[in-house]
């Protein structure tokens, strides 16, 4: 079997496999505990060896504590979030921090997390601000509870300032680097490449929108456009989607998020299969982007 390549997440020298496994969906109520675990053993048994989750995902950390038993934790990167967790929302403290942490390693039935990232600040200030999240984190890293701290967010301008600290070990950014948009490719990637911090490239095919999932966006016209030229020569736009994140310009990964066993069969069969170079070709001719 074709395996995923293995690339170097920044300072961290964590050797994690090009595709991780966003579990945001597998939380959701309508999940079942036993589809999420054969899900997660399924994208495992893939080779992905990078999982990602968060206490706001619903019931996500305890349905991957749930998949991780029974000795598949050893065989993965295990990351989540603080910041959001529903009883806590926005609680930056060091104390709100510290309990987040606690209740996430319960859920996830493990010792230690391999990254925990700061989780969508509404002012970035407060986490980095003395005695609050960032320098908890960085106490529960020399406690050995966490390995590596991060933080995950949208705002360009909150990447600078976490990042400019010189403590972030990794950055986690969606959205803005898609067929659609690559906003990040002038400010957030190089300042990490910069400080050398691990890049994670998220909502690859538009989360809210889910316009280059592969269904038609019929509220979207550039990428109902991209849609309709793929549909017209047997080409999947999530499969151009994704390849396209794949071949950004960083130390690092991307992160995708199916829902269901099917759903990681999918993803996973189309990021070992690559795109071809004259596809890509064409592709740039109609709409200006795509792999050199």
């Amino acid at each position: 079997m074709t395996r995923f390549a293995v690339r170097r997440l920044g300072r961290t020298e964590m050797r994690a496999t090009e595709i991780g496994l966003g579990c945001a969906s597998m939380g959701r109520p309508e999940r079942s505990d036993a589809d999420t675990v054969r899900a997660i053993r399924l994208a495992i048994d893939y080779g992905v060896n990078y999982i990602d989750t968060s206490a706001g995902y619903g019931e996500s950390e305890r349905r991957v504590g749930l998949a991780l038993r029974d000795g598949w934790r050893e065989k993965v990167y295990l990351q989540t979030k603080a910041g959001t967790h529903p009883d806590r929302r926005g609680d930056y403290t060091a104390a709100g921090t510290r309990w987040s942490v606690e209740n996430s390693l319960r859920q996830l039935r493990t010792d230690y997390l391999d990254a925990v990232l700061i989780h969508d600040p509404a002012d970035v200030g407060v986490p980095l601000s003395p005695g609050y999240a960032l320098d908890e984190l960085l106490k529960m890293k020399d406690e050995g509870l966490v390995r590596f701290v991060g933080i995950g967010c949208r705002d360009h301008g909150f990447h600078r300032r976490a990042i400019e600290t010189g403590h972030l070990d990794l950055v986690l950014t969606f959205l803005d680097y898609t067929l659609l948009n690559q906003s990040v490719a002038t400010t957030t990637l190089p300042l990490a490449r910069q400080y050398d911090v691990g890049v994670q490239l998220a909502s690859v095919f538009g989360c809210w929108s889910g316009a280059l999932t592969g269904t038609e966006p019929v509220d979207n016209p550039p990428a109902h456009a991209m849609w309709t030229w793929c549909r017209e020569r047997g080409l999947s736009l999530r499969h151009l989607a994704l390849h396209f994140a794949l071949a950004a310009p960083i130390d690092g990964i991307v992160v995708v998020g199916p829902g269901s066993p099917p759903h990681v069969e999918e993803v996973c069969r189309e990021a070992l299969e690559p795109v071809p170079a004259e596809v890509w070709h064409d592709f740039r001719a109609a709409f200006g982007v795509g792999v050199d």
